[in-house]
């Protein structure tokens, strides 16, 4: 656990570190790859919130550990949402924003980002999200 001399602040770090652990270990990075498992979660998550209605994806939001809630509301725009997406162009999206290259595709890596984050939000919240994604994204959530 980190120590910042702040406990909860410890708290928050040690909660963010358990989620990109568990994108790491998914995908069988060593701790070393931390810059990765955090460019991975985030390139999902943003195309995620952006086409979520404003009210779902601050519900979704509030689900996770508060230094990645800062990093899923970055450059947010409410107002511009949803944004209405095949899931061609949610990969496309998420392509475009992980520059790294992952073995089995953009849909492999939002499968194994989502259930990394399916262990971090409540199964109610996921069900939430289901009703409110179009099926074909819906299918993606674990």
């Amino acid at each position: 656990m980190v120590e910042t001399g702040f406990s909860s602040f410890d708290t928050m770090v040690d909660k963010a570190n358990r989620l990109l652990r568990d994108v790491e270990e998914a995908f069988g990075w060593p701790k070393e790859r931390r810059k990765q498992s955090y460019a991975a979660l985030r390139a999902v998550l943003h195309p995620l919130r952006d086409r979520l209605p404003v009210e779902t994806a601050v519900q979704f939001g509030a689900q996770m550990p508060t230094i990645v809630r800062g990093m899923y509301y970055d450059g947010w725009r409410p107002a511009e949402v949803p944004v209405k997406m095949s899931n061609d162009e949610f990969f496309d999206r998420v392509r475009s924003e992980f520059p790294y290259a992952v073995e089995g595709g953009s849909e492999h890596l939002v499968r194994t980002v989502l259930s990394s984050l399916a262990r971090h939000v409540s199964e109610g919240e996921w069900k939430h999200l289901r009703s409110r994604v179009p099926d074909s994204l819906a299918a993606l959530l674990p």
